[in-house]
């Protein structure tokens, strides 16, 4: 009875491995298996999984395993060959008896595993091109296709960024693939399944390649040619398969042929040219005659470094139409999309034989003009030159650019809404985070925050997408990652852009650079960018019961925190070299963000007991108990030496700063509690002083709330993040943000920019406070690692009289939903199937542990203390 009552009440979903549900070209021969168990039984929870591995390579598999989890469960089956195909199953069993159908069949293909699986070699434009010059090129081979053919896969990538097809069709949806990775340690590459796009007979392959970051300009200062090599490059290995058995292989050889394509200038900055005169729209077809084209040559160049990627590509997300089409005050045409995006314009357009079509984006406008000055070396233009042969689409390929206005000149005729879409572009994650409140102003930060996430998550986490920069700071992902992980499974992303970070840092003895991937000569250790290193492995660990990704990066972890320890010396205090400090606090000058006033030795000093700290966790998490011995005492030192150089018996810090005390708070580093309280009053002392306005950066804005909540001065927290006055939080939504600034005041109450070189509309790090925000007005925390056990502890205030939060952890959908209504309080909290909640109702001392379904308490708000 209770086995047949399961069966109808126990489902499994959502089949992925290794974070992906499209497991076609997996990387790894053993890769970890997860799924979700959906029931409506309350309090459900796994007591073992059988799991089902099928193949026309190995006879039929079947694993027990005794376990309740059913994240990233270790493959229990022998290890996958490279190619090797597999479908999976599983049926889950709850302590309760009751039991799953089968899921779904999850198919599981092994990528190219092993360096000798390339046949392969890279290709490459026969004409070395000089600095500045950066046209497009078009490679290309014919091949046959014998009858009954059963499967073709294509293994490709490049050095630069390609758009690759067969027969004419475009392969995948993929945008700027590969990616920007370390080059020379790390090249990701795609697996395709292109059996429907090929015929019987004659076939050609092809592929437009650019420079991309490989070889485009990279950097500060109108930036660097040539960073990863002088020359962009193919690599493409197509393999056949037929029902006889027989194999063919067509890979990148000397037999390739390649021309300049109708894309005669691409830059990541500067946008894109291209002439629609010059194109051949069947130049991928088996019948074009290539005879005028050029041979390509061969680079010698190694394949051990090539790599499945880990993480979803960047795509084409949505289209946003026009919200306005207006003349500027000088006459000029402005497209303004309402919404400050990532991406690049598509345009319907028709006109004579060799009009030109030039559109600039901008942020912000600026006295009704598009505002390029915060653009500093970056064009972001493209160009489009009509081949005149009826209505035209263009849509540039190898570029995007970070804009809410674009300014379009030579259109022929009238421009109407409808010629024009905004497509916004960025690595495709998954939402998995929600927030929303009974104040609006904060639900548009919150929408900011999430807006400013998905421009900047383009393959690695930058800063900023728009001007001359667009770089990998680590010191933005660091304070960023908690809130990041939260809105989007940014799992396996993260995971890659560590896999960098890690390999850079090899490169410079231990040292990560500020920039990853780096671009930065000669870069030395900075504290709270560099710490990039020990902080998001974990957090990675805590948002998604990741224990690999510590033994991964624990190298990595290790190298840096013995790195600034040799730096800090025998004293333990850090006070040497450069440091960004506080960076961007809004006392300091425009054009000298980095004077804070908290000292930056505090900072520094500050950040090494926290990685000590944390890379001791991460020895015991791995069974490193030497090492979780050494860094432990490392900590317990430094934060000794931290209160003896910067406390004051009394409770203050020798900076006096809100960032300086929120450091002090956060990292546990006041010796007793009576410091404890006493620092705490002193900050809210000092933020009184301020009228709630913020006075902290990059290092301080993401824990002043944390220090103030956990100090005991909620009300404080929430009147700092309510603040609407210049500056703040909620000041940027006055003046109609609809994303992140990277400075408090980018734009001034007047209309005009901030004077400094450096302002960004579009730029994350200050979006952090989103997770105080879930975790302290929503009240949704993890308790363990993977959301596991839930941490449900609303703490109403502001004014604020309802908040619904929700996450889709590893194990389903977490909800909290609370509100005031007449005198009461009452709290819903959604648990998903295998996991548990502690729950603190407003008002009590006491947690309670709810199973899965749903709970709801009522109380009267003066029981829960909101009177």
């Amino acid at each position: 009875m209770n086995e047949r009552l399961g069966s109808r009440a126990v489902e499994v979903v959502d089949l992925r491995v290794e974070h992906r549900r499209d497991a076609l070209g997996i990387g790894t021969a053993t890769p970890r298996i997860s799924w979700r168990s959906k029931t409506h039984l309350p309090g459900w929870w796994q007591s073992r999984v059988k799991i089902e591995c099928a193949g026309s390579e190995r006879e039929l598999e079947h694993a027990v395993v005794e376990s309740d989890e059913s994240n990233l469960v270790p493959w229990p089956f022998r290890p996958l060959r490279s190619r090797e195909k597999v479908e999976l199953r599983v049926r889950v069993e709850g302590i309760d008896g009751s039991a799953s159908t089968w899921s779904r069949s999850l198919s599981v293909e092994a990528g190219l595993l092993e360096p000798m699986d390339w046949i392969a070699g890279f290709v490459s434009p026969p004409i070395v091109p000089e600095i500045g010059d950066s046209p497009a090129w078009h490679l290309r081979q014919t091949f046959e296709v014998r009858p009954r053919l059963l499967s073709a896969r294509l293994y490709v990538t490049a050095l630069g960024v390609y758009e690759v097809e067969v027969n004419g069709r475009l392969v995948g949806d993929e945008v700027l693939a590969p990616g920007w990775t370390t080059y020379d340690q790390r090249l990701r590459y795609a697996t395709h399944d292109v059996s429907g796009l090929l015929d019987t007979g004659q076939n050609a392959i092809g592929a437009t390649i650019a420079d991309g970051w490989f070889r485009g300009r990279i950097g500060f200062a109108g930036g660097r040619w040539n960073r990863w090599g002088e020359r962009t490059a193919l690599l493409a290995q197509l393999e056949l398969r037929y029902a006889d058995g027989a194999s063919e292989l067509i890979i990148t050889d000397e037999a390739w042929r390649a021309s300049r394509s109708e894309i005669t200038a691409t830059s990541i900055y500067d946008g894109e040219a291209v002439d629609g005169r010059l194109a051949s729209p069947d130049w991928c077809t088996p019948d074009f005659d290539d005879s005028a084209w050029l041979p390509t040559d061969m680079l010698a160049l190694e394949v051990a470094h090539l790599e499945a990627p880990l993480g979803p590509s960047v795509r084409r997300i949505e289209e946003l139409s026009p919200v306005a089409v207006t003349r500027s005050p000088s006459g000029r045409t402005l497209i303004d999309f309402g919404q400050n995006l990532v991406g690049r314009l598509r345009i319907t357009v028709e006109g004579a034989t060799g009009t030109t079509i030039r559109m600039r984006h901008a942020e912000v406008l600026e006295e009704g003009e598009l505002a390029t000055r915060p653009l500093r070396f970056a064009q972001a233009t493209d160009q489009y030159t009509l081949h005149g042969n009826g209505p035209e689409v263009f849509e540039p390929r190898f570029t995007f650019h970070g804009f809410r206005y674009a300014e379009v000149e030579g259109w022929p005729g009238e421009l109407h809404k409808e010629d024009v879409r905004a497509v916004v572009l960025h690595s495709d994650l998954e939402r998995t985070g929600w927030f929303e409140c009974s104040n609006g102003p904060l639900n548009q930060l919150h929408r900011n925050v999430v807006w400013s996430m998905r421009g900047n998550f383009l393959d690695i986490p930058t800063d900023c997408p728009q001007r001359d920069e667009r770089l990998g700071w680590t010191g933005d992902i660091q304070v960023f990652s908690p809130t990041a992980m939260f809105l989007f499974d940014a799992s396996g992303f993260l995971a890659s852009w560590l896999a960098d970070l890690a390999a850079e840092q090899r490169k410079l003895n231990g040292i990560v650079p500020p920039v990853v991937p780096n671009a930065v000569d000669d870069p030395a250790p900075v504290a709270a960018w560099g710490d990039a290193a020990t902080i998001v492995p974990m957090v990675l660990h805590e948002r998604a019961g990741d224990r690999a990704i510590v033994m991964d990066q624990f190298e990595s972890m290790a190298a840096w925190t013995d790195t600034i320890a040799a730096a800090a010396g025998a004293r333990h205090i850090w006070s040497n070299g450069f440091q960004f400090g506080d960076w961007l606090d809004p006392t300091a000058p425009p054009d000298q963000p980095g004077r804070a006033r908290t000292d930056p030795a505090i900072v520094a000093t500050a950040y090494l007991v926290r990685s000590a700290t944390l890379t001791a966790c991460a020895a015991a998490l791995i069974g490193m108990t030497d090492a979780e011995a050494r860094y432990d005492i490392l900590a317990t030192e430094t934060a000794a030496a931290f209160a003896s150089e910067f406390v004051t018996s009394n409770g203050y810090l020798s900076s006096d700063a809100e960032t300086a005390y929120a450091l002090a708070l956060c990292f546990e580093l006041l010796p007793s509690e009576e410091l404890r309280e006493r620092a705490g009053a002193r900050l809210a002392v000092l933020v009184e002083e301020s009228g709630f306005h913020v006075r902290t950066g990059f290092v301080g804005t993401p824990l002043i709330c944390d220090a103030l909540t956990r100090s005991g001065h909620l009300a404080h927290a929430y009147r700092l993040v309510l603040q609407t006055e210049c500056p703040s939080w909620l000041y940027p939504v006055t003046m109609g943000a609809t994303t992140i600034w990277e400075r408090w005041d980018s734009m001034l109450p007047d209309g005009t920019i901030n004077a400094g070189e450096m302002t960004s509309f579009n730029h994350y790090a200050l979006g952090a406070v989103a997770d105080w925000m879930h975790r302290t007005i929503g009240g949704l925390a993890p308790g363990a690692p993977g959301y596991r056990i839930i941490e449900v502890a609303p703490q109403p205030g502001g004014g604020i009289t309802r908040a619904t939060t929700r996450h889709t952890s590893p194990y389903g959908e977490i909800g909290v939903t609370w509100e005031v209504v007449d005198d009461l309080f009452r709290l819903d909290v959604d648990v998903p199937p295998n996991s548990r909640a502690r729950v603190r109702v407003p008002g009590s001392q006491e947690a309670v542990e709810v199973g899965s379904g749903r709970t709801s308490w009522i109380v009267s708000s003066q029981r829960a203390g909101l009177v």
